[in-house]
């Protein structure tokens, strides 16, 4: 296109003799209107681009073009004919990138902190538009730096139709009218998370339960504008949500969140709801319209009762339910736990968290009825104590592969009120983590209930020996795969030695950090374990010696090492360590303050493709 610049004026003398220049005549000095009219001419997306690079003015007009407001390039080829779009080698330019097609949205962007701002949203917006289309939009603010407002999102709304992911977290300055944007620009979205906007209200929603229908995942927390008004118009409009999160919306209560089950009954199958004000009314609605739900989680509801369980439990509509989280749920009892495993036949993996009132009798009835039970984790439920844990092995389903018990103070060393016992032959994976009443002799029953357990993690038992060790070695007939003992502080080389000869065709992996051992269980493992792939001896008493051992062992393979905070390894382990570098790929030498900075740094030259942290 060409451009009329009138000529430049001579130069001129003042008055007093001296002598200015008038100013050259420059484009800039046509308003945005003329600039936005002579850009919407521009035949591709590289002439675009070009042009958005000269200023942030140009830049910010060029992103607020909208596809359809860019001139027909056959009205510019019939003003034209005889020019034509031609690249750097002098072809003509591909017609993707000729006419600017539709995409479907292949990149993906983050911006996090400093890099949020609307310059470079609008630099997103213009140059993804005409090279597949932006997908996926995350932008991560902070409390310091909040630089992206309306204007950004405006531009993402106007070159980004084939946005379908879109993440906005602490973004204070992010409000209504942006939102308002987006749902007039972006019809195709289907994922929206809002973390931490305050000023985003009920009207947003409405937004964009008009113009993106086609949404099915939405996350909204600590979002503390948006209430039960903006939950109806989705439900009304975006019958297809399959995952709704909720979390800290204090205006949100029963009305909003059963106007969202009751309209994606059939669709929905993840709900998560946290620290609302929501009532037992709220649970009979998703006991009755959760019907096609899969992933339940339900943290923090102080106003729901044991009533809101058992009706829950009681409506039968939870059949297709398979994960179930609880937590810090004080309403829940004996009682409503019952009813939850009546209810949810096809339960597979249940969480339970922080929920006081718990006992034994409620744990023991729910495994009774839990008949598709696979995982039980348990954590920071005091009243469940060792005659709860064992009678639950007893009485659960034959399915349980996977039961885990962390931080609960109840379970303590009982001689007597046990009940006979008969293995529970399912179960490969046992958890005990930071019990401090669980022991030996815990642990020896542990070992009779579970002979097929292939996982084991036992980590801070202090009351954990190599006595009471050895029984649950001698009851493992599978073969251990998996032995966590982090911080079991009264094991030595005599439980490390036993283990390694009694699993050494199946031991993969092995956690002695902070173990009372020596270089004696290195040698043990140098000797024994083939497959041994995972190894952690950090804050041991070992010394270059054992390191030395598991260099010249031709059975170890081991790919990931540490010896964090081992005081007596030093520079001479450093030809031991290179030796095993032919198969390590991660290797932790953090707080070894016998080996000098030279010596790792010749090893980092050495190992390239390992990883090592020092």
């Amino acid at each position: 296109m060409d451009v009329y610049f009138p000529l430049s004026k001579r130069s001129r003398t003042s008055a007093s003799g001296e002598k200015f220049e008038q100013k050259k005549p420059s484009i800039e000095v046509l308003p945005d209107e003329c600039l936005f009219e002579i850009f919407r001419w521009l035949r591709g997306g590289r002439e675009r681009s070009s042009c958005a690079c000269v200023s942030k003015r140009w830049l910010i007009l060029v992103s607020n073009i909208c596809k359809y407001e860019i001139r027909d390039n056959n009205i510019i080829h019939a003003l034209n004919p005889k020019d034509e779009s031609t690249n750097k080698k002098g072809g003509i330019v591909s017609e993707v990138e000729h006419n600017n097609v539709d995409s479907d949205g292949y990149f993906t962007r983050n911006l996090e902190g400093k890099k949020a701002t609307d310059g470079g949203l609008a630099a997103i917006a213009v140059g993804t538009a005409s090279r597949g289309g932006l997908g996926k939009l995350f932008i991560r603010g902070s409390n310091s730096w909040n630089r992206v407002t309306t204007v950004g999102l405006r531009a993402i709304s106007r070159g980004c139709p084939s946005l379908r992911v879109l993440s906005l977290w602490n973004l204070s300055s992010i409000g209504d009218e942006g939102l308002c944007e987006i749902a007039n620009g972006c019809h195709r979205l289907v994922t929206l998370d809002l973390c931490h906007c305050p000023a985003v209200t009920d009207k947003s929603l409405l937004a964009i339960a008009k113009g993106c229908p086609k949404l099915n995942d939405l996350t909204i927390e600590s979002c503390a504008n948006v209430g039960n008004e903006g939950l109806l118009a989705l439900a009304c409009c975006c019958p297809n949500l399959k995952s709704v999160s909720i979390k800290n919306c204090p205006l949100v209560g029963d009305q909003g969140v059963a106007s969202l089950l009751s309209s994606a009954s059939y669709s929905l199958t993840k709900l998560k709801l946290q620290a609302l004000n929501i009532t037992d009314e709220m649970f009979s609605v998703i006991g009755h319209y959760g019907k096609s739900v899969t992933d339940l989680s339900l943290t923090s509801l102080p106003n729901v009762s044991d009533k809101g369980f058992w009706i829950m439990g009681n409506s039968q509509g939870l059949q297709k339910l398979k994960s179930f989280t609880i937590a810090s749920c004080l309403g829940l009892t004996d009682r409503g736990l019952e009813a939850v495993g009546k209810g949810c036949v096809n339960l597979k993996q249940f969480y339970i968290f922080k929920c006081d009132l718990l006992s034994d009798k409620g744990l023991v009835s729910f495994a009774k009825v839990a008949g598709s039970l696979e995982s039980l984790q348990l954590e920071d439920c005091h009243r469940i104590t060792q005659i709860g844990l064992f009678c639950s092995l007893l009485n659960c389903s034959a399915k349980l592969k996977v039961i885990s018990l962390v931080n609960c103070l109840g379970v303590m060393d009982l001689t007597t009120g046990l009940p006979p016992l008969s293995p529970c032959e399912s179960l490969q994976s046992l958890s005990i983590r930071n019990c401090p009443g669980f022991s030996d002799s815990s642990l020896a029953v542990m070992g009779k209930l579970c002979p097929q357990l292939q996982h084991v993690e036992l980590r801070g038992l202090h009351g954990i020996t190599d006595a009471g060790f050895l029984q649950l070695l001698k009851s493992c007939n599978a073969g251990l795969v998996k032995v966590n003992l982090k911080d079991c502080v009264n094991l030595s080389d005599k439980g490390v030695c036993r283990l390694t000869n009694m699993h050494r065709w199946t031991l993969e992996t092995l956690n002695l950090d902070g173990c009372k051992i020596s270089d004696a269980s290195l040698f043990a493992i140098a000797e024994n374990c083939r497959l041994l792939g995972d190894l952690d001896v950090s804050k041991c008493a070992i010394t270059d010696s054992g390191i030395a051992a598991l260099a010249h062992s031709d059975l170890i393979n081991v790919q990931i090492l540490s010896v964090s905070g081992c005081s007596m390894v030093s520079d001479k382990s450093l030809p031991s360590l290179r030796n095993l570098g032919k198969t390590l790929l991660g290797l932790n030498l953090q707080q070894c303050k016998a080996i000098s900075r030279s010596a790792i740094d010749l090893l980092v030259q050495q190992l390239w493709r390992c990883n090592i942290r020092f």
